[in-house]
């Protein structure tokens, strides 16, 4: 029998691939940090622009809404000192009331467009008064700046002959009384005036007012204006019909407290269902009927509150309620803006100069762009390609990132599962534990010792097939053991003969040969003790292992590499197998 020649080993770990590898893996770090460090410095730096352009626009912002507001008036054709006198009103309303100077040059705007030629003091004058007014009634500017261009179209005659600044302030004075006596608000007086139109100027302001006011408690501003109005169309008349006066020598209308004494006189303070009717026909409408008997109950009280209007002659009233509902807080918000605004001014001129200078490249670009449409096409390519890099970079920079990523969420399933299988093997240790606490008790319970006595019975009759020749060997040398075995080969017989199938024989041990140099195991005997002797072997002490483990081995070693060669080894591993074989 030929073997083969003794094996050979040969390990070589190699360091010139993994060398390289480092040094590539070293110089994408290094690519990666200096991208990372470029981009975050250019980022920086457009940061750095950008925040500051920001902050500079922040800073100056308030100066360039009030800019913005006031070119919309200017637009209009006011004039710079206007204007300059309308910026120092803005910014006076806004310290003491707590509102916004923009909004207050921007109501100006619709102003200047209701009332044309309003000199320089006027325009800041009436523009004070409407937003003065509008913080007394809870109304907004625009509400209010409405109104007073159609009080002044109503009663223009009026504002020419005591001054339009001087007549826009008793306006103002007056119609904030009236909202505090009539418990009324300004929306619902600008809608009834603005309802009542050209009819207002058959009677005095005051007098208007007092009596919309007192039918305002009741109704709507503009239903108060619609039976007033009914009832200033049908007074002239309704004095025919009632054979009363309600006009003087000029034909001019009596004042409202004089109409109704003498309707009072006729008719008495409360009008049956006929004299309404007789009324109604002389007036021309239940509406200024309606108007009629609301006014009759309290002929004194009107007097009164037309008396009180009267006597108003400047917005003194207005200013004290707006003051009331000034809010501290903005107060000082408004403060703040305010000085931004005024600091900001200073220097905004230059500031829109230099944007305008900048603005005004771009219709230098676009000539550049018209003249040198080569240039500007490779600059295009330049910018794109310059993009395209930084892209690139991005990429490879997101790439390494993301292979980061994965090696952390790599490292993280291992973490998880290794507490997973902690946590298992704790599980199993407490199932043994209690597994073997459920033993216990059951060995302590009677059911648990029954079960462990079929064990036991199993158990021993599996010892008894075991052992059993030996034990009828043993039994065998015994005369009445010897009659019993006889006696158990005869039941054994007998079954057979009932179709069992029982080859044992207890009664006859001459079957088997016991010889202890004698191996019959047809007959079931025991081997001999020289069949089963261990086999001898020249193999030295050791064993095969040792002797490889033994062997001389020479290793070379070198910068960048290990080589390993083991000598040939000699195991006798042929002269044991040609001995044994």
């Amino acid at each position: 029998m030929s073997l083969p020649k003794p094996l050979m080993f040969t390990i070589g770990l190699i360091d010139q691939i993994t060398k390289p590898i480092a040094k590539i893996s070293q110089q994408l770090n290094g690519l990666t940090a200096n991208y990372q460090a470029g981009t975050m410095q250019m980022a920086s730096g457009i940061g750095g622009i950008a925040a500051s352009g920001y902050a500079v626009q922040r800073a100056l912002m308030p100066a360039i809404e009030m800019d913005r507001a006031l070119g919309e008036v200017k637009s209009l054709g006011v004039r710079d000192s206007a204007l300059k006198m309308l910026t120092d009103n803005a910014y006076t309303y806004a310290l003491k009331y707590g509102a916004s100077s923009t909004d207050f040059v921007r109501s100006s705007y619709d102003i200047q467009s209701a009332i044309a030629g309003l000199n320089d003091s006027d325009l800041s004058r009436f523009t004070m008064a409407s937003n003065v007014l509008a913080k007394a009634t809870k109304a907004d500017a625009a509400t209010v700046t409405n109104y007073m261009g159609t009080m002044y179209g109503i009663f223009k005659n009026d504002a020419m002959q005591m001054g339009e600044g001087a007549w826009v302030e008793r306006l103002t004075g007056m119609t904030a009384t009236a909202v505090q006596a009539f418990k009324t608000d300004g929306k619902k007086m600008s809608d009834a005036f603005g309802a009542l139109g050209a009819a207002a100027g058959l009677a005095p302001l005051q007098e208007q007012m007092a009596i919309m006011g007192t039918l305002q408690a009741t109704m709507q501003g503009s239903e108060s204006a619609t039976k007033y109005r009914s009832f200033l169309a049908g007074v002239g008349k309704a004095q025919q019909a009632l054979n009363l006066q309600f006009t003087d020598a000029q034909g001019q209308m009596l004042p409202i407290i004089d109409i109704l004494n003498q309707i009072k006189g006729k008719y008495g303070e409360t009008l049956t269902v006929a004299q309404g009717d007789e009324l109604a026909k002389a007036f021309g409408s239940q509406e200024a009927v309606s108007m009629v008997k609301l006014l009759l109950n309290d002929i004194n009280g009107l007097g009164n509150s037309i008396n009180m209007l009267g006597n108003v002659t400047g917005m003194q009233q207005a200013e004290k309620m707006a003051a009331a509902m000034t809010d501290q807080s903005k107060r000082l918000a408004a403060s703040w803006y305010v000085i931004r605004a005024a600091l900001g001014n200073a220097i905004l001129p230059s500031f829109n100069s230099f944007v305008g200078w900048i603005a005004e490249m771009g219709g230098s670009v676009i000539w550049f762009t018209s003249l040198f449409p080569n240039i500007t096409r490779w600059l295009g390519y330049l910018f794109l390609g310059f993009a395209a890099a930084i892209a690139i970079g991005g990429l490879f920079n997101l790439m390494m990132g993301a292979g980061r990523m994965a090696m952390t969420a790599w490292g993280g399933a291992v973490i998880i599962w290794n507490t997973a299988v902690w946590l298992l093997n704790g599980g199993l240790m407490a199932l043994r534990a209690a597994l073997l606490a459920v033993n216990i008790a059951m060995y302590a319970n009677p059911i648990g010792l029954i079960v462990a006595g079929v064990v036991a019975a199993i158990a021993a009759v599996t010892s008894l097939i075991y052992f059993w020749d030996d034990l009828r060997n043993t039994m065998s040398e015994w005369g009445w053991v010897k009659k019993l075995l006889k006696y158990i080969d005869w039941v054994i017989e007998k079954l057979n003969l009932i179709g069992f199938n029982i080859e044992t024989r207890f009664s006859e041990p001459e079957l088997y040969d016991l010889s202890p140099t004698q191996t019959n195991f047809a007959n079931g005997g025991i081997a001999s003790l020289d069949a089963i002797a261990p086999l001898k072997s020249n193999v030295p002490r050791g064993g095969i292992s040792q002797q490889i483990a033994n062997a001389n081995t020479s290793k070379s070693t070198s910068v960048g590499e290990i080589n390993i060669y083991p000598q040939k080894v000699d195991t006798n591993f042929a002269n044991y197998v040609e001995m044994h074989a």
